[in-house]
């Protein structure tokens, strides 16, 4: 293999400085991994024989980067240089080596990131030849192969068991018996993990487009150890549409949310169901769109659907005619999914994202029942559900797919496409037409029929502009006798006693 020009003149640079301080460095981990797999990375981990706290600034002003401590305990820091667009061009993480680098690496996770190679080797484009394996991670990368380098890696860092099936998803290796033997015997022990650093690992899984890497950590028995609120729902039983329990059907629409999204794989059926989907570029850039610092919308749907029937094993109930409901499981499901994010340290923008599409799920298919909604119906649909209303629309084709999985009828499935279709179509058209102008304002409101401010007021001027995104009302008068008709419907009422 061959590492780029400019990385070998980074690597140069940082080489003759540590020389001229007497420190031996050494390019280890991942970077290592990824160089030995042919993989492009801008993140360097590199060992020295010195206190990295100490050493990282002046590396730092050296080679043109900022420098930022990330452990006082353990020692290690990271350097970041940025391009002339701002951008992280390298990241280097520097940790200190205590003995020598064979106890180095015997104290890291997996036998991929136990391998290093001296930084003046690795400066002179030399990798493979000079690698320094005591635990024959080569081998293992030659096999396809995540293996725990000792069987106390978890107990150390217990991050770890989410750490190697996520290396595996995204090398597309497989774990070792005995690794996924202690992975399974410890897996209670992420629990001792602190939430963000669980949250961080947890993204990086939703970004999965195999759709099955939910369904392996449940069998590691992983899942219900970070979540777990979603056991009671395991066997719970549900209407005959569905194929699955509640507990599997959350983790087909994981799957499902990836795939209507253009991001992933459906196993039931072939690509040609995608087709039906209502797609654009922007709605690709939508679903792309930041909400944390390492999240995105995409990734925040994914997590929605893997959460959103959390709640539907406390509200089962069965009617007289022997039909299985589950009241009120979105509302009791969304406090819940608040709860569970907050214990992870999601952002309050991430914690609405996720818990307002559980919270308005069931919305979509609610709009309509036979024929396609009013227009009414479409402004309150997007004025109840604010932010999270595309969301949403995509969310419900998901849970469509995983609740027929393999019985899909393809009829039902291109009409409620159109449905999707047509509400984001009369959407946009009404944006056109309520947000140019406002016909009349609170003032006017109150001047023609002499009200006070207050609830009234505000009333009639949301059915104001309702009517006016339905197309019902176009011009100040009309939207005045609007309000008058609405204002004189409440009077009688009143009279009435209703």
């Amino acid at each position: 293999m061959s590492l780029e020009p400019q990385l070998l003149s980074l690597l140069t640079a940082i080489d003759r400085f540590l020389a001229r301080s007497g420190i031996q460095g050494y390019i280890v981990g991942g970077f290592v991994r990824d160089a030995l797999l042919g993989r492009d990375t801008n993140d360097i981990d590199l060992a020295v024989t010195a206190n990295a706290l100490e050493v990282s600034p002046q590396l730092a002003e050296a080679i043109g980067g900022h420098h930022f401590p990330l452990d006082e305990v353990n020692r290690t820091s990271r350097i970041v240089l940025k391009d002339a667009a701002d951008s992280i061009q390298w990241q280097i993480d520097l940790s200190s080596i205590v003995e020598d680098i064979q106890g180095d690496l015997a104290r890291r996770d997996f036998t991929i990131d136990a391998m290093a190679v001296r930084l003046d080797r690795a400066a002179a484009g030399s990798i493979e030849a000079e690698l320094i394996d005591p635990h024959h991670g080569l081998d293992d990368i030659r096999n396809k192969t995540i293996r725990a380098v000792s069987d106390e890696i978890f107990t150390k860092d217990a991050l770890r068991l989410l750490r190697g099936v996520r290396l595996a998803n995204e090398l597309g290796f497989g774990i070792e018996p005995h690794t996924e033997e202690l992975i399974c015997q410890q897996k209670q022990l992420i629990n001792s993990v602190a939430g963000e650093r669980v949250r961080d690992e947890l993204l990086k899984l939703l970004a999965d487009e195999s759709g099955t890497v939910f369904e392996y950590l449940d069998d590691l028995g992983l899942l219900t150890a970070v979540f777990p609120e979603l056991e009671a729902s395991r066997g719970v039983d549900q209407p005959s549409e569905h194929q699955w329990d509640v507990f599997h059907h959350s983790l087909k629409t994981v799957a499902a949310a990836g795939f209507v999204l253009h991001y992933g794989r459906w196993q039931y059926s072939d690509d040609s169901i995608l087709d039906c989907v209502p797609w654009t570029e922007d709605l690709e850039a939508y679903f792309a769109s930041r909400v944390g610092a390492d999240s995105n919308r995409r990734l925040l749907l994914k997590l929605a659907a893997l959460l959103h029937d959390v709640a539907k094993p406390h509200t089962k109930a069965t009617d007289a005619q022997g039909r299985t409901h589950f009241f009120g499981h979105a509302v009791e499901g969304a406090e819940t999914v608040i709860d569970i994010m907050e214990r992870l340290r999601f952002s309050g923008k991430e914690k609405r994202l996720v818990s307002g599409v559980v919270y308005h799920h069931l919305r979509p298919v609610q709009t309509c029942h036979d024929e396609m909604p009013t227009q009414r119906a479409i402004y309150r649909y997007f004025r109840d559900t604010g932010d999270v209303a595309v969301d949403t629309l995509f969310f419900s084709l998901a849970d469509h797919l995983a609740t027929r999985g393999y019985t899909l009828d393809m009829a039902n499935w291109r009409w409620h496409n159109s449905l999707i279709r047509y509400i984001l179509e009369q959407h946009k058209q009404q944006q056109g037409k309520a947000r140019p102008s406002r016909l009349i304002s609170g003032h006017d409101i109150m001047q023609a029929f002499g009200l006070q401010p207050g609830h009234t007021v505000g009333r009639l001027l949301e059915a104001v502009r309702e009517a006016q995104a339905a197309g019902e009302v176009a011009s100040r008068e009309q939207a005045l006798t609007y309000a008058k008709k609405l204002l004189n419907e409440e009077k009688t009422a009143d009279r009435n006693g209703n």
